[in-house]
């Protein structure tokens, strides 16, 4: 296996191994953190509202400074960006498991991950894809940078429901650490070549493509719908196991760990499907129908979860469905806002209209966690994701995939 020299782009397949193995960890060890929710809780003695925050503020965080990381990104390389965010993970897990306050817990798995999630994760990976990738190949490869992702969420989580019943939830998020560690090493096999005059004819600023996005009625719906994907994955992903827990009083069959944990596992190996699916058929079909089409059919699946008897079968194939359905927007969403503004500040915008997904997951993990510790049922939640599904669908439908104009300068 070849890879390029510093004064070559990267090739196609290093791009696809190193940013897949860099989001398969980034993306699979926090799609377990639903898992530690009830071990961490009871053993310290708080309520769901403290985790659930933990997590809200991650993803708050990961969005608000997402733009910024990307920026950073465009404009010096992602290296630095990314080693630096592996040594933010490290410490924010080891931070988790040595915490003894809720404050403490809540600062480093909300603050240090939050942060270590901006640098190595999908915007900063597909800025490095979008410079690197032809492209007519650029949106399959976003859906197996994706499927990379979903990849990691399948593997990560028997690994962490192993470490939870052989170590406990503390020695287990040390364990996470080190293996967060890895992304350091991972981030030096995807340094870009320093490449002059890599934009020829826009010498457009950050300001200035800033003010052009945000005046792009198309890249508005995007960031709508955005919202959308955050709000429901991230409740599903941190609320899901205790909601079957819940209702085991009703239905005995649904509370064991076994339970929860397969079925999050499912929702990682049809993710890599989806994902996978999303980037091929983007490239042959327009892809604003398609992610109206995810939208729809997520609260299709939601209500048939809610309002069917509950069982280990219908969970299951609640979980296959969502899955395949999970991050398909990811590929299809950056997709867009490469085909409408280039590439040239392709991190920093997909890190702006990921600010909107993290705004979607802040509310989906808080406001689960906040309206069950004040009702009892995570209900008013679940109709929440049902209608905002009904919303992302149509305000998909107007987004046009057209490739802005702009005056040729030397």
């Amino acid at each position: 296996m070849s890879f390029s020299k510093s004064s070559e782009k990267l090739t196609l397949q290093q791009v696809l191994i190193f940013g897949g193995l860099m989001v398969t960890f980034s993306m699979g060890i926090r799609h377990g953190f639903g898992l530690f929710n009830l071990p961490i809780t009871s053993a310290n003695g708080w309520g769901r509202e403290t985790f659930a925050l933990t997590i809200a503020l991650q993803n708050l965080i990961w969005g608000v400074v997402q733009p910024i990381t990307g920026a950073l990104a465009d404009r010096y390389g992602s290296l630095k960006i990314m080693v630096a965010g592996g040594v933010l993970y490290a410490l924010g897990l080891a931070g988790m498991a040595l915490s003894t306050d809720a404050l403490n817990f809540t600062l480093t798995g909300g603050l240090l991950i939050g942060l270590a999630q901006t640098a190595t994760t999908y915007s900063v990976v597909y800025g490095i894809l979008g410079r690197n990738v032809a492209a007519e190949k650029r949106v399959w490869a976003m859906g197996i940078a994706a499927a990379a992702g979903s990849f990691g969420q399948f593997l990560m989580i028997p690994v962490e429901q192993g470490l939870l019943s052989n170590f406990g939830a503390n020695d287990a998020l040390l364990i996470l650490a080190l293996m967060a560690s890895l992304m350091i090493p991972i981030a030096f096999m995807l340094r870009e070549p320093v490449i002059t005059n890599a934009h020829p004819g826009n010498n457009q600023t950050i300001k200035e493509a800033l003010k052009e996005a945000m005046g792009n009625p198309s890249f508005r719906l995007l960031t709508l719908g955005y919202f959308v994907c955050g709000f429901q994955v991230v409740f599903i992903a941190v609320h899901l196991a205790p909601y079957l827990k819940d209702l085991s009083t009703i239905y005995p069959s649904v509370g064991a760990p076994v339970v929860a944990t397969t079925a999050l596992a499912l929702i990682g190996l049809f993710n890599i499907f989806g994902t996978y699916s999303a980037g091929m058929l983007g490239q042959h079909f327009p892809k604003r129908y398609l992610l109206s089409g995810i939208y729809i059919f997520r609260s299709i699946a939601i209500m048939g979860f809610i309002w069917l008897p509950l069982s280990p079968a219908t969970t299951y194939i609640f979980a296959a469905i969502m899955g395949f359905l999970w991050l398909s927007t990811i590929p299809l969403t950056n997709a867009i806002v490469a085909q409408i503004f280039g590439v040239k500040y392709l991190s920093m915008l997909s890190g702006l209209v990921f600010f909107s997904h993290q705004l979607g997951s802040f509310c989906g993990a808080y406001f689960g966690g906040y309206l069950f510790d004040r009702t009892g049922s995570y209900l008013i939640v679940w109709n929440i994701a049902i209608a905002l599904g009904f919303f992302a669908f149509l305000v998909n439908l107007p987004v046009k995939e057209r490739a802005i104009h702009r005056a040729v300068t030397a």
